[in-house]
């Protein structure tokens, strides 16, 4: 496993937390029927809302698409629960 510091511990396990949690907002769907009706890996996925794994953008890009959102509207969540002091995109 790489060294990661407290930014990109605290960015992974944001990430997964906004992402199960939206999953279960919008689709009400379990990990595994969620990621077989979207083409997803569910051990990734599952990786990924746990903050076990950091996400290739792509990834995020499917799961987003998944969830029928944009990305940039998933990445504005993460950054809005990570706080002020915390941002990924221009405000």
């Amino acid at each position: 496993m790489q060294y990661k510091n407290n930014k990109t511990l605290q960015l992974i396990t944001q990430i997964g937390k906004v992402i199960r949690q939206t999953r279960l907002e919008m689709s009400d769907k379990s990990l595994n029927m969620f990621s077989y009706e979207y083409d997803l890996n569910p051990g990734n996925v599952s990786r990924i809302e746990n903050g076990q794994i950091e996400a290739k953008i792509t990834m995020l890009w499917r799961i987003a698409e998944a969830l029928n959102i944009p990305l940039s509207e998933l990445i504005k969540t993460v950054e809005n629960e990570l706080g002020s002091d915390f941002s990924i995109s221009e405000k």
